[in-house]
């Protein structure tokens, strides 16, 4: 019997160490399936971050390599430098991207490096216990924030997309999330969009994906995608933020 859908080449066959309902490992299948899809297996490199995804590497079958918290961006443009022919993306959570690492995502950006950006957005700080993020909502409670993130004390959330959309090194944001199939198919397409970008030398390129953490945000798996469709895509509104053309 002909398979119609099976596990991608670019993918190894482990279990998965994620959280029930947590949102990586469906944006671990949508890039290694347009990998697979682009033909580019070979010349990928991709670098994990500190935070849930730390072993991404025991997830894909490609070359992965390791940064420091925050640093992803910085191994990647020396990386990309180089090895100009090689596909390099950054995979990267909300506190190694947007808290530690943000001067790196910035100038980054700022430089226009021909890279790929994949930044999954929980709202929390997963690996180490649920603690308040730079994109933590307003009112939300985490380990750090048991009363709800006050915009006095601890600042607003932070936009990534909109805020590296005024930097003129900046070739494509989109916003997208994976709490339906629908929204996968268009992630899928967004984050083809970046890797395509980088193929054609286009330029810096980011996607942001907002992702379930039922874990950390107390609630079950159908009321953590309530969650999101109700409140978080409110301050979050999924689109293309910018692309050049």
């Amino acid at each position: 019997m002909k398979k119609i859908f099976q596990r991608p080449k670019s993918m190894q066959d482990v279990a998965t160490h994620y959280c029930a309902g947590c949102g990586h490992g469906i944006i671990h299948r949508l890039v290694a399936e347009i990998i697979d899809e682009l033909k580019v297996r070979e010349k990928v490199i991709a670098i994990a971050p500190v935070g849930c995804a730390v072993i991404a590497y025991d997830y894909w079958n490609f070359d992965v390599t390791e940064a420091a918290h925050g640093r992803c961006p910085a191994v990647a443009t020396a990386i990309k430098r180089l090895r100009p022919n090689n596909v390099v993306f950054t995979y990267q959570g909300d506190g190694d991207l947007a808290s530690i690492g943000i001067a790196e995502t910035i100038h980054a950006a700022n430089r226009g490096e021909n890279i790929t950006v994949i930044f999954v957005n929980n709202g929390v700080y997963g690996m180490t216990g649920g603690q308040m993020a730079p994109t933590t909502l307003i009112g939300q409670k985490t380990a750090t924030s048991p009363l709800g993130r006050n915009a006095v004390c601890d600042g607003n959330p932070i936009k990534m997309l909109e805020m590296l959309a005024v930097l003129d090194g900046v070739k494509y944001l989109e916003r997208v999330t994976v709490y339906s199939p629908q929204h996968v198919l268009k992630a899928k397409q967004a984050i083809r969009k970046a890797f395509r970008n980088q193929i054609e030398n286009k330029g810096f390129s980011m996607v942001e994906i907002i992702s379930m953490c039922p874990i950390y945000t107390g609630r079950s798996v159908e009321a953590s995608i309530e969650w999101i469709k109700e409140r978080v895509l409110k301050d979050y509104p999924l689109g293309v933020i910018k692309d050049k053309g």
